[in-house]
């Protein structure tokens, strides 16, 4: 009789633990900073999986960027997922970046473009899009595999629900996504999004092109109607006329938009998750308050952790 295959092994098709991330900027002054921290305290307690840290164009947050990363590591519990731009950067200069990243211990970077320059103008041998980082990445992991105890850098990229804006047509940014895949991505983080069906069809569509990696959906808490207005207004992305209404006509009463704002957000994570998401990324834009009322409404199955219970315990005291 032949043994079992991993299949036949009872509880191997358990459901995986739903995977938690946030996104964080870094600071631009002391007081952005105090704030940040107080944030990222609260956060960890939720013992996400992740936390992202965004780098600026051209990397014009460098050296703070990297200041938080590094702190995050040697002060918290988190993992940091460093954010890294290329469009414009020579392969000299990614390299050098992505080397420093690792000497610092990052082991998780999210390939992403970035804003191409307004005169469209590059450097001879500039990066032109976020495949071509991902590949960069893998040769400098190839170098450096010896390192990582036969691990690797998990390396996430960026997924539209909704058409980007440089893009011809949704069929293309599916195209898109499949080639970083190709090239090596792991997993996906989707933009913003506003409605419910928007992140179920973006699967549907990535599956059917033959798209198997993770596609994590980026939940924004929408509890500023001026941060709707202008993230809607710089990603492209529409923002459902209902949502703003509703919003708009609670006018100065914070507790009505933040009440109105989380139940629309925990709508789209129910949704997402219905949908078979196998995480959720939520955009903290560096306030920590409605990130966990969202969470809060949510019922996620997560891992068990003795360890960093006992931290979290021990850190209280």
């Amino acid at each position: 009789m032949s043994p079992p295959t991993f299949i036949d092994v009872p509880g191997a098709a358990a459901p995986a633990p739903i995977a938690l991330s946030y996104e964080l900027f870094p600071p631009r002054s002391a007081a952005a900073s105090q704030t940040l921290w107080t944030t990222i305290r609260e956060l960890e307690a939720t013992d996400p999986d992740y936390v992202s840290v965004t780098y600026g164009a051209s990397g014009s947050n460098h050296d703070t960027a990297l200041e938080l990363v590094d702190r995050l590591q040697l002060e918290t519990t988190l993992r940091p997922l460093a954010h890294l731009t290329c469009v414009g950067g020579t392969p000299e200069e990614l390299t050098a970046v992505v080397n420093e990243l690792l000497d610092r211990g990052v082991r998780g970077i999210l390939a992403l473009r970035g804003d191409a320059p307004r005169d469209g103008a590059l450097p001879r041998g500039a990066l032109r899009y976020a495949q071509d980082l991902i590949e960069l990445i893998r040769r400098v992991e190839g170098r450096r595999c010896a390192q990582f105890a036969a691990g690797k850098v998990a390396i996430g990229v960026a997924a539209y629900p909704t058409r980007h804006p440089e893009s011809p047509s949704e069929v293309h940014d599916i195209e898109v996504l499949l080639a970083k895949q190709r090239s090596g991505a792991d997993f996906a983080i989707t933009q913003v999004f506003f409605h419910a069906d928007q992140y179920a069809s973006l699967v549907h569509r990535a599956r059917r092109a033959g798209v198997t990696i993770p596609i994590i959906p980026g939940i924004m808490p929408f509890t500023s109607l001026r941060r709707v207005e202008k993230l809607a207004q710089l990603s492209g992305v529409a923002p459902d006329p209902a949502l703003v209404d509703r919003l708009r006509s609670a006018g100065d009463d914070a507790a009505a938009v933040r009440r109105i704002g989380t139940e629309a957000s925990v709508r789209l994570a129910e949704a997402a998750l219905g949908a078979g998401a196998p995480g959720l990324h939520l955009y903290t834009f560096n306030e920590h308050g409605a990130a966990l009322d969202v969470l809060a409404r949510l019922d996620l199955p997560r891992p068990s952790r003795p360890l960093l219970a006992a931290r979290h315990r021990v850190a209280a005291v």
